[in-house]
């Protein structure tokens, strides 16, 4: 069995890491450059980088602050926000990101994943899905979560696994920030319709919730936020109680 991964996420605002729940209330979590340093020290796998609120007059700082956190780690590195292009990727890839991450911009145009994975390979493309339960129906949100699709979760996952998406960073919004563990049904659904890696995501609040997630369904990683930015949950103890779960992970 390959060997589960723990990641955790910076959401960035105005150049500080924010954490909210169901994706409102954001409340500051602390300097992007320290907790990556501290992440990729202290037994984090991989480090997700997403711009919450990008727009095409922050790049330039944006790209200025994704140079100097990969000049302080020496773990694969995800950076999401505001890439709308090829060009756009370039920019991150020359400023230290091993892969981009897209979301809004996949659904507006599909085409872009195709094409990152053509410049780039598909392991260089993270394609974000944010999904929320509404009416029994997992359905895509873009925009922040602010706005429905008419995509449902598992046809979108299946599409842009065929577009050639590398791996796919799924998001349960209703479960986001809440601590009562990960969306399960639905990342298993998904898990188990595509052959590429599930990055789960949203509602991580103890190591107990990671240990569900692996062994319940077929994701790949599990991704968390605030309880690792406010030392709620170290990596290095959450890996060590999977370990005596059984669960395979990556060694410090």
């Amino acid at each position: 069995m390959l060997k589960k991964r723990i990641i955790p996420c910076l959401d960035i605002k105005n150049g500080r890491v924010v954490k909210g729940i169901q994706f409102e209330g954001l409340k500051d979590a602390g300097n992007p450059l320290e907790l990556a340093q501290f992440y990729s020290e202290n037994g984090a796998d991989e480090l997700v980088f997403l711009d919450i609120s990008a727009t095409l007059e922050n790049r330039k700082t944006l790209a200025d602050l994704v140079n100097q956190i990969a000049q302080k780690i020496n773990i694969p590195f995800t950076v999401g926000g505001g890439i709308n292009s090829v060009a756009d990727a370039k920019i991150m890839v020359q400023n230290g990101a091993d892969k981009v991450s897209i979301n809004s911009s996949a659904v507006a145009n599909p085409n872009l994943i195709a094409d990152l994975a053509n410049e780039f390979g598909s392991q260089f493309v993270v394609v974000a899905i944010d999904v929320k339960l509404v009416d029994n129906e997992w359905n895509v949100f873009i925009k922040g979560g602010t706005e429905k699709t008419n995509w449902k979760a598992i046809d979108w996952a299946k599409k842009v696994a065929e577009l050639g998406a590398g791996e796919i960073l799924l998001t349960s919004m209703n479960n986001d920030g809440e601590k009562k563990g990960f969306s399960l049904e639905i990342t298993d659904q998904i898990s188990k319709a595509i052959s590429i890696p599930v990055i789960a995501s949203g509602g991580a609040g103890n190591s107990n919730d990671f240990a569900e997630l692996f062994s319940k369904t077929d994701a790949s990683a599990g991704l968390a936020a605030s309880i690792f930015h406010y030392n709620e949950v170290s990596i290095s103890d959450l890996k060590n109680y999977l370990q005596t779960q059984n669960i395979p992970v990556r060694c410090q």
